[in-house]
């Protein structure tokens, strides 16, 4: 068809750049050569031209318990800001815009998400707020999540700026090793946490939607110190080269188990639970090597265990495991997590337990809703009823399944 016969589409032809757009266009192109220090500035730019000022950009610590202003050029910068009981943190935890009015001004507070991952807020002040306002600094917020999580590659800005205690050596390895600490798709969301965060070394999880599956793996290197961390980093080495291969489970476990042996020898092992979800079926498939059983959560309570034969530790050169399998009802939750959460105790004392874990998490439950908030909530509930003692790595991984399709956001209404 020739250009002069083209249809116009349902959007109409009017191909003129609004104001808005041009400001986020002016943004996105030049961030593809924008050293990381200029983000700060360019944003700060951005923001007055529509009026705004005193531009915050506040940035979850690896314990998730403060928003850390991200130092910079025009920056305005402040103290931490609490994740619980600030306007900053609900907008965090919320994913909504929390707006406070202050003196005339209204102080805006935004989440700052690179898809559905959350990096922090970012706050600022203007004199009155419209819908168009609001559209505009959202998708700025956006935008600058993705820069900040892409510049985040090859600079140590944010990471410093993100660090409000010193780091072990096995610590920073665990934090390399990571995908996002949450995601949130239509049909599935998931969250985690490690602790301690600042040395943890032998705990880690992994996680990939590839089309209708949702993998997941969590694993508990023994020892303690660089040797756990470097044995985990085999651990999820070999989990995610397997997976990458369209592994079935059961192969999955072996490949890991050999690469363990083989690196270690037969003295050191790593436990591990490496799962397979169909987000649109709910069909959840399982191989349990040692790890504690996974709680399942409905009607936001702890209503059973998913039990399932046990094989051996990898590195041990266990028989084929048996999959497991089950299917989840819509809003169902696995709360998967590792033995340190409930082997912890004080000298000569009882250990936390199941019973405990089980009974705080549904009072959690009662407390909170979201996925993300509930896994911190209740790691960081459990670390204070332990008595704030975390000698070995306890680590949480919530999934939540609802089921559906995403087809819609394929398509323009």
């Amino acid at each position: 068809m020739s250009e002069g016969r083209r249809k116009p589409s349902k959007f109409g032809v009017d191909r003129s750049e609004g104001f808005g757009e041009r400001l986020l266009g002016v943004l996105l192109d030049r961030t593809h050569e924008m050293p990381p220090q200029l983000i700060a500035p360019l944003v700060a730019e951005e923001v007055a031209r529509v009026g705004g000022r005193d531009v915050s950009i506040l940035l979850q610590d690896y314990e998730q318990m403060l928003l850390v202003p991200l130092p910079g050029r025009r920056l305005t910068v402040g103290d931490p800001e609490p994740v619980e009981g600030s306007p900053a943190g609900k907008a965090f935890l919320s994913r909504k815009t929390v707006e406070v009015p202050q003196d005339g001004t209204v102080r805006m507070y935004l989440p700052l998400l690179d898809g559905s991952d959350q990096v922090g807020a970012m706050a600022v002040t203007l004199d009155s707020v419209d819908d168009d306002d609001r559209r505009l600094l959202r998708r700025l917020a956006g935008l600058v999540a993705d820069m900040i999580v892409t510049k985040d590659a090859y600079t140590d800005l944010f990471f410093q700026a993100r660090r409000s205690a010193p780091m072990s050596v096995a610590a920073e390895i665990q934090w390399s090793l990571l995908p996002p600490l949450s995601m949130t798709v239509p049909q599935v969301e998931v969250a985690g946490i490690l602790e301690p965060a600042y040395d943890v070394a032998g705990d880690s999880f992994d996680y990939a939607l590839n089309g209708d599956i949702l993998h997941v793996a969590m694993i508990d290197a023994m020892g303690h110190g660089l040797d756990a961390a470097t044995m985990a980093t085999v651990a999820i080495g070999a989990y995610r080269h397997t997976r990458r291969a369209n592994t079935d489970l059961s192969h999955v476990y072996a490949f890991m188990d050999k690469a363990i042996n083989e690196q270690f020898g037969p003295d050191h092992f790593v436990t591990a639970q490496m799962m397979c979800l169909n987000i649109t079926t709910g069909r959840l498939q399982w191989v349990n090597a040692g790890h504690p059983a996974p709680l399942l959560i409905r009607d936001r309570a702890v209503v059973d265990r998913l039990e399932s034969p046990t094989t051996l530790p990898v590195g041990f050169g266990g028989d084929q495991p048996e999959v497991s399998e089950r299917i989840l009802q819509p809003g169902d939750r696995l709360l998967c997590f590792t033995d340190g959460l409930i082997e912890e105790h004080q000298a000569g004392g009882e250990q936390f337990g199941e019973e405990q874990l089980i009974e705080s998490t549904n009072r959690i439950l009662r407390d909170h809703t979201e996925v993300r908030p509930v896994v911190r909530a209740l790691s960081h509930a459990l670390k204070q009823e332990r008595g704030d003692i975390t000698s070995d790595d306890a680590t949480i991984f919530l999934i939540e399944w609802r089921g559906g399709d995403a087809d819609h956001l394929a398509t323009l209404d």
